[in-house]
Protein backbone atom coordinates (compact mmCIF):
# COMPACT_ATOMS: atom_id res chain seq x y z
CA UNK A 1 0.00 0.00 0.00
CA UNK A 2 1.37 3.42 -1.07
CA UNK A 3 1.14 6.33 1.04
CA UNK A 4 -1.34 8.43 -1.66
CA UNK A 5 -3.63 4.94 -0.77
CA UNK A 6 -4.75 6.83 2.62
CA UNK A 7 -6.53 9.52 0.33
CA UNK A 8 -8.39 7.00 -1.78
CA UNK A 9 -12.15 6.14 -1.10
CA UNK A 10 -12.12 2.28 0.59
CA UNK A 11 -8.62 2.84 2.40
CA UNK A 12 -9.73 6.32 4.81
CA UNK A 13 -13.42 5.96 4.33
CA UNK A 14 -15.86 3.55 2.81
CA UNK A 15 -16.59 4.44 -1.06
CA UNK A 16 -19.89 5.39 -1.19
CA UNK A 17 -22.77 3.71 -3.63
CA UNK A 18 -22.86 7.42 -5.51
CA UNK A 19 -18.93 7.17 -5.61
CA UNK A 20 -19.14 3.14 -6.75
CA UNK A 21 -22.16 3.53 -9.61
CA UNK A 22 -19.58 6.37 -10.89
CA UNK A 23 -17.51 3.86 -12.27
CA UNK A 24 -17.48 2.48 -16.10
CA UNK A 25 -19.54 -0.91 -16.10
CA UNK A 26 -16.95 -3.63 -16.83
CA UNK A 27 -18.11 -7.16 -17.97
CA UNK A 28 -16.18 -10.57 -18.13
CA UNK A 29 -15.96 -10.64 -22.50
CA UNK A 30 -13.65 -13.64 -22.93
CA UNK A 31 -14.48 -17.22 -23.11
CA UNK A 32 -17.26 -18.49 -21.12
CA UNK A 33 -18.63 -22.47 -20.98
CA UNK A 34 -22.01 -23.63 -19.25
CA UNK A 35 -21.33 -26.98 -17.99
CA UNK A 36 -24.43 -29.33 -17.58
CA UNK A 37 -23.14 -32.62 -18.63
CA UNK A 38 -20.21 -35.19 -17.48
CA UNK A 39 -18.47 -35.21 -20.26
CA UNK A 40 -18.53 -31.40 -20.69
CA UNK A 41 -17.53 -31.60 -16.79
CA UNK A 42 -14.36 -33.73 -17.73
CA UNK A 43 -13.30 -31.34 -20.53
CA UNK A 44 -13.75 -28.35 -18.27
CA UNK A 45 -11.55 -30.20 -14.92
CA UNK A 46 -8.95 -30.61 -17.73
CA UNK A 47 -8.58 -27.48 -18.83
CA UNK A 48 -8.56 -26.08 -15.26
CA UNK A 49 -5.97 -28.36 -14.71
CA UNK A 50 -2.28 -26.64 -13.95
CA UNK A 51 -4.39 -23.41 -12.81
CA UNK A 52 -3.39 -22.67 -8.99
CA UNK A 53 -5.69 -19.49 -8.27
CA UNK A 54 -9.59 -19.47 -9.66
CA UNK A 55 -12.12 -17.11 -9.33
CA UNK A 56 -14.79 -18.24 -7.22
CA UNK A 57 -18.78 -18.14 -6.56
CA UNK A 58 -21.91 -19.40 -6.62
CA UNK A 59 -25.28 -18.59 -7.89
CA UNK A 60 -28.63 -19.79 -5.99
CA UNK A 61 -32.29 -19.39 -7.09
CA UNK A 62 -34.12 -16.61 -5.00
CA UNK A 63 -36.50 -17.21 -2.38
CA UNK A 64 -39.15 -14.57 -1.59
CA UNK A 65 -41.48 -16.44 0.98
CA UNK A 66 -40.53 -17.13 4.69
CA UNK A 67 -39.12 -19.94 5.19
CA UNK A 68 -38.83 -21.12 1.33
CA UNK A 69 -34.71 -21.62 0.33
CA UNK A 70 -32.84 -23.60 -2.08
CA UNK A 71 -29.43 -25.14 -2.70
CA UNK A 72 -26.76 -23.30 -5.04
CA UNK A 73 -28.09 -23.29 -8.58
CA UNK A 74 -24.62 -22.64 -10.08
CA UNK A 75 -20.71 -22.72 -9.28
CA UNK A 76 -18.36 -20.47 -10.96
CA UNK A 77 -14.67 -20.73 -11.54
CA UNK A 78 -12.50 -18.55 -13.31
CA UNK A 79 -8.76 -19.10 -14.52
CA UNK A 80 -6.90 -16.66 -16.26
CA UNK A 81 -8.69 -16.88 -19.94
CA UNK A 82 -11.89 -18.40 -18.96
CA UNK A 83 -14.55 -18.65 -16.99
CA UNK A 84 -16.75 -21.98 -16.16
CA UNK A 85 -20.22 -22.27 -15.02
CA UNK A 86 -21.49 -25.33 -13.47
CA UNK A 87 -25.02 -26.39 -12.90
CA UNK A 88 -25.67 -28.09 -10.04
CA UNK A 89 -28.85 -28.92 -11.12
CA UNK A 90 -27.66 -31.41 -13.86
CA UNK A 91 -24.45 -32.21 -12.42
CA UNK A 92 -24.60 -31.84 -8.55
CA UNK A 93 -21.77 -31.60 -6.28
CA UNK A 94 -19.42 -33.87 -8.54
CA UNK A 95 -16.60 -35.35 -7.35
CA UNK A 96 -13.89 -33.76 -9.73
CA UNK A 97 -15.63 -30.58 -8.80
CA UNK A 98 -15.45 -31.71 -5.22
CA UNK A 99 -11.78 -32.59 -5.44
CA UNK A 100 -11.01 -28.28 -6.58
CA UNK A 101 -12.50 -27.49 -3.73
CA UNK A 102 -10.77 -29.70 -1.37
CA UNK A 103 -6.77 -28.78 -3.18
CA UNK A 104 -5.01 -26.64 -0.58
CA UNK A 105 -2.65 -26.11 -3.50
CA UNK A 106 -5.48 -23.86 -5.82
CA UNK A 107 -6.75 -20.71 -4.34
CA UNK A 108 -10.13 -20.09 -5.03
CA UNK A 109 -10.83 -16.28 -4.75
CA UNK A 110 -14.12 -14.56 -3.69
CA UNK A 111 -17.01 -13.17 -1.50
CA UNK A 112 -18.63 -14.53 1.61
CA UNK A 113 -17.38 -17.97 1.33
CA UNK A 114 -18.35 -19.27 4.69
CA UNK A 115 -21.56 -19.23 3.36
CA UNK A 116 -21.27 -20.34 -0.06
CA UNK A 117 -18.99 -23.40 0.78
CA UNK A 118 -21.61 -24.41 3.82
CA UNK A 119 -24.49 -24.62 0.99
CA UNK A 120 -22.69 -26.36 -1.31
CA UNK A 121 -21.61 -28.69 1.33
CA UNK A 122 -25.39 -29.68 1.61
CA UNK A 123 -25.61 -30.93 -2.08
CA UNK A 124 -22.51 -33.30 -1.24
CA UNK A 125 -19.91 -33.58 1.78
CA UNK A 126 -16.10 -31.98 0.68
CA UNK A 127 -13.55 -30.39 3.11
CA UNK A 128 -12.97 -26.94 1.95
CA UNK A 129 -9.51 -26.06 1.52
CA UNK A 130 -7.55 -23.35 -0.71
CA UNK A 131 -10.38 -20.25 -0.34
CA UNK A 132 -9.45 -17.22 -0.04
CA UNK A 133 -12.23 -14.56 1.51
CA UNK A 134 -11.76 -11.03 -0.14
CA UNK A 135 -13.88 -9.56 2.21
CA UNK A 136 -11.49 -10.71 5.08
CA UNK A 137 -8.52 -9.99 3.43
CA UNK A 138 -9.80 -6.35 2.87
CA UNK A 139 -10.77 -6.15 6.69
CA UNK A 140 -7.39 -6.94 7.50
CA UNK A 141 -5.89 -4.73 5.21
CA UNK A 142 -8.15 -1.67 6.42
CA UNK A 143 -10.24 -1.16 3.56
CA UNK A 144 -13.72 -0.37 4.35
CA UNK A 145 -15.69 -1.93 1.61
CA UNK A 146 -16.04 -5.64 1.73
CA UNK A 147 -18.60 -6.78 -0.73
CA UNK A 148 -17.46 -7.44 -4.61
CA UNK A 149 -18.99 -4.35 -6.03
CA UNK A 150 -17.23 -2.24 -3.99
CA UNK A 151 -14.37 -3.90 -3.71
CA UNK A 152 -14.22 -4.00 -7.34
CA UNK A 153 -14.73 0.08 -7.61
CA UNK A 154 -11.95 0.32 -5.15
CA UNK A 155 -9.04 -2.07 -6.95
CA UNK A 156 -10.11 -1.47 -10.27
CA UNK A 157 -11.74 1.46 -10.74
CA UNK A 158 -14.55 -0.59 -12.43
CA UNK A 159 -18.44 -1.61 -12.05
CA UNK A 160 -20.27 -4.53 -12.10
CA UNK A 161 -23.80 -4.62 -12.64
CA UNK A 162 -26.28 -6.32 -9.92
CA UNK A 163 -29.37 -6.60 -12.75
CA UNK A 164 -29.17 -10.76 -12.70
CA UNK A 165 -28.21 -10.84 -9.32
CA UNK A 166 -31.87 -12.26 -8.13
CA UNK A 167 -32.97 -14.15 -11.06
CA UNK A 168 -34.17 -17.30 -11.36
CA UNK A 169 -30.60 -19.43 -11.42
CA UNK A 170 -32.41 -22.85 -10.93
CA UNK A 171 -33.46 -22.22 -14.78
CA UNK A 172 -32.72 -25.34 -17.11
CA UNK A 173 -31.11 -23.00 -19.70
CA UNK A 174 -29.66 -19.91 -18.54
CA UNK A 175 -30.09 -16.87 -20.07
CA UNK A 176 -26.86 -14.67 -21.72
CA UNK A 177 -27.36 -11.92 -19.44
CA UNK A 178 -26.98 -14.22 -16.39
CA UNK A 179 -24.48 -15.99 -18.18
CA UNK A 180 -22.61 -12.63 -18.69
CA UNK A 181 -23.00 -12.04 -14.84
CA UNK A 182 -22.67 -15.07 -13.69
CA UNK A 183 -19.04 -15.06 -15.08
CA UNK A 184 -17.86 -11.66 -14.22
CA UNK A 185 -18.39 -12.30 -10.81
CA UNK A 186 -16.09 -14.88 -10.79
CA UNK A 187 -13.44 -12.94 -13.37
CA UNK A 188 -13.38 -10.48 -10.49
CA UNK A 189 -12.72 -12.51 -7.67
CA UNK A 190 -9.90 -13.59 -9.53
CA UNK A 191 -8.56 -10.12 -10.31
CA UNK A 192 -9.17 -9.01 -7.06
CA UNK A 193 -7.19 -11.25 -5.22
CA UNK A 194 -4.10 -10.23 -7.66
CA UNK A 195 -4.97 -6.83 -6.90
CA UNK A 196 -4.79 -7.20 -2.91
CA UNK A 197 -1.83 -9.54 -2.95
CA UNK A 198 0.61 -6.99 -4.36
CA UNK A 199 -1.18 -4.06 -2.69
Amino acid sequence: MTQNDTDRPGFDRRMSKDEINGCPIKRWNGRTSVIRNKDALVTAVDRLAGHNLLGFDTETRPAYTKGESYLPSILQLASNDEVFIFQLKHLGLAKPLREILSDSAIIKAGVSLDFDIRELKKLSPFKAAGFRDLGDLARKAGIMNHGLRGLAAVFLGIRISKGAQTSNWAKDVLTPQQIQYAATDAWVGRRLYLEQEAA
